[in-house]
């Protein structure tokens, strides 16, 4: 006599809790990431910023926006995965209050959206575009500065 799995799982139901820690840790790790790169961005940038100040050359000041480019684009991309899993862990727990979760939803993690359609998106978030609007206005106040003492001597 083989086992049969039921029609549908409930909320008590094991798969469904370990598939729900699943994805709840596929999202914790993309809010990571994301985090992970604000912090790094911040230490390329303060690397850059000490450098102009050690050499007095305002022209290096510049090479913080690269990082902060780049790294805006990272957290962007890592945002919009944790936005399209977030879906995907809604779409799934909707089903399961409705009792229609079936042996064919578990443990299949997948984004609900296109990532590339939620970075248009998650670039508007006010966990993003503050953050690096004020890592570019630092540097370029930096980079202007200093051309201004070295223009007049001071």
């Amino acid at each position: 006599m083989t086992h049969q799995p039921p029609s549908t799982y409930g909320a008590d139901s094991p798969a469904v809790t370990t598939h729900l820690s699943i994805m709840q840790g596929v999202i914790g790790r993309m809010a990571g990431n994301s985090t992970s790169c604000k912090i790094q961005c911040v230490v390329l940038v303060t690397g850059v910023i000490i450098l102009v100040a050690q050499t007095k050359a305002s022209d290096y000041a510049l090479l913080g926006l690269l990082p902060t480019l780049l790294f805006l684009i990272l957290d962007v991309y890592h945002l919009a995965w944790e936005r399209a899993f977030r879906r995907s862990y809604d779409t799934f727990v909707d089903k399961l209050r409705g009792g229609n979760v079936s042996l064919t939803d578990l443990y299949i993690v997948r984004p609900g959206a296109p990532v590339l359609a939620q970075m248009a998106v998650s670039l508007r978030s006010t966990s993003v575009w503050p953050f690096y609007l004020m890592l570019t206005v630092a540097v370029l106040l930096v980079w202007k500065f200093a051309c201004v003492r070295e223009l007049f001597g001071f």
